[in-house]
């Protein structure tokens, strides 16, 4: 039995030994040499945090190999790691930071001097790994207190009231979902991983585990390369790369751009997409030139460690139609219930909730929040069992195939993050006073953020990102903002978010 994911690194690692691990540029890393590299960086940190265990540690790297050595030592010395996004504005982090009280933050020379001034335990990622010396017996002894519901990782999400909510997940859940997919998909050491997400997506997690359970070499793709699709063709081709997991707005970019009948690349095995719509079209681009590649539209919200239903596409789909999420992985029960909590009827639109042990164990530090998206499951009063309401509407056709369409609140996923739009109105409104009133919405069919202002002159476009740019990262900022005298209301006198919704995609 598995209780970690350290011991399972360990037993690929023997498997393994001089094989590379990881490719970053130039730079590459063998097995044996990131677990090395690993466990001295973990006993130095542990000489620095002491004994404390199942407390986060941050990582605030751009992606490298050094960030995972980081997210490595940081599970050696048994505590769950954060990995804090480099290019995201100061206030936000440190609202991060704030809400979760991590031990340390590691970090490099580079960034050290993001932390000035602030009384964070800032630690050197090199002098971690140069200075320390790896006990066994210390290492194992602290592994011993290890169990597989303690927590893995913290990975941040948007939250409504401007500090975003770190979802713990732990170990438990990652075998489930991994299991899975091994089993389902084939995985082994001769996948190579175009990986391209940033290290605050849950797909970046993914990738770890199968590096360190199948043996499957990590391709680090610069994430700058998303802006520029041929270079990322390019190296594809160049690593020989497999399996891609990517987020759809990217491979969107490429079928509008004909690369994939410009650039050679390899033989692609596997194509995961996910965190967002990928528009039929599009998608048959790539399906109809990689004909010997299978392609799975995955779904599920970080609360539920990675997805929890997946749609293998093994006919070619109708153009006209979205492609259905499909099913349920295995061990993993979906519940589509209605206003009524009662389980919908084939057709019939309702709340895709989730049960099984792929659940996440909550928000770390944030109970309240918990509390209303991890609930009872009400169809069942005989015992306790959790369920995660995802808010996302769906319905089940006669096939037993699930179909998205939309949200339930005002809760996105854009570019492949998932944003909380009333986080951009709290900041507005309450942080940066710029309007009385406002109301973010999103046009689902141009993938762009539009923002709704009551004031009584104009704001431009440029004063309104001049305004946030140091409050959000770049894929929350709006890419149109509209003024209005007076927002619509309903009838209980607040913002008809419903209907501005509906102005702003019937004007497509």
């Amino acid at each position: 039995m598995n209780i970690n994911f350290l011991d399972i690194f360990e037993n690929t690692v023997k498997k393994k030994i001089n094989d590379t691990a990881v490719v970053h540029r130039e730079s590459s890393v063998t097995f044996s040499e990131l677990m090395l590299s690993a466990k001295n960086a973990a006993c130095s940190l542990i000489g620095i945090i002491g004994n404390s265990v199942n407390v986060p540690v941050a990582v605030f790297l751009p992606k490298q190999i050094s960030t995972i050595i980081a997210d490595l030592a940081i599970m050696y010395s048994c505590n769950p790691f954060m990995n804090l996004d480099v290019k995201t504005p100061k206030d936000r982090i440190f609202n991060t930071m704030e809400l979760i009280k991590p031990l340390a933050v590691i970090t490099d020379e580079k960034n050290k001097a993001f932390f000035d001034g602030t009384s964070y335990n800032v630690i050197l990622i090199d002098e971690l790994i140069n200075s320390g010396k790896a006990d066994e017996e210390l290492l194992l002894e602290r592994r011993s207190r290890l169990i597989d519901t303690d927590p893995m990782c913290l990975i941040n999400t948007s939250g409504s009231t401007g500090t975003p909510k770190s979802v713990a997940l732990n170990h438990r859940s990652f075998f489930d979902f991994m299991y899975w997919s091994v089993e389902r998909f084939g995985f082994d050491d001769s996948f190579v991983v175009g990986s391209l997400s940033p290290v605050v997506f849950d797909i970046y997690d993914f990738e770890l585990c199968l590096m360190m359970m199948c043996g499957a070499k990590l391709v680090l793709l610069d994430a700058s390369l998303a802006s520029f699709p041929a270079k990322l063709l390019e190296g594809l081709n160049k690593n020989s790369v497999n399996f891609i997991f990517w987020v759809p707005s990217i491979m969107v970019n490429i079928a509008n751009m004909d690369l994939l009948n410009k650039i050679d690349i390899p033989p692609l095995k596997l194509v995961w997409f996910a965190g967002e719509v990928f528009p039929t079209k599009q998608f048959l681009y790539w399906y109809d030139i990689m004909k010997n590649t299978m392609f799975v539209n995955m779904y599920g919200p970080i609360e539920i460690t990675l997805d929890c239903t997946y749609y293998a596409v093994e006919k070619r789909p109708d153009e006209n139609k979205p492609l259905p999420i499909g099913i349920p992985c295995r061990n993993t029960d979906i519940l589509i219930l209605n206003d009524d909590d009662k389980l919908c009827t084939a057709g019939e639109e309702g709340e895709l909730c989730v049960r099984g042990t792929s659940l996440a164990m909550g928000y770390y530090n944030n109970p309240e929040k918990t509390s209303a998206a991890f609930v009872q499951n009400p169809l069942n009063t005989a015992y306790p069992e959790t369920i995660y309401r995802t808010g996302d509407i769906v319905f089940c056709d006669e096939f037993g195939l699930i179909h998205f369409c939309g949200r339930k609140d005002s809760l996105i996923k854009h570019m492949g993050y998932r944003i909380e739009l009333g986080e951009i109105e709290h900041v507005l409104i309450n942080k940066l006073m710029l309007v009385k009133y406002c109301c973010a919405v999103y046009n689902y069919s141009k993938k762009k953020i539009v923002l709704y202002y009551e004031k009584d002159s104009d704001i431009s476009a440029a004063d309104f990102r001049n305004a946030i740019k140091t409050e959000f990262p770049a894929y929350m900022m709006p890419s149109e903002y509209i003024r209005m005298e007076l927002l619509p209301r309903n009838a209980n006198g607040k913002i008809d978010r419903l209907l501005l919704k509906k102005k702003t995609n019937e004007e497509d």
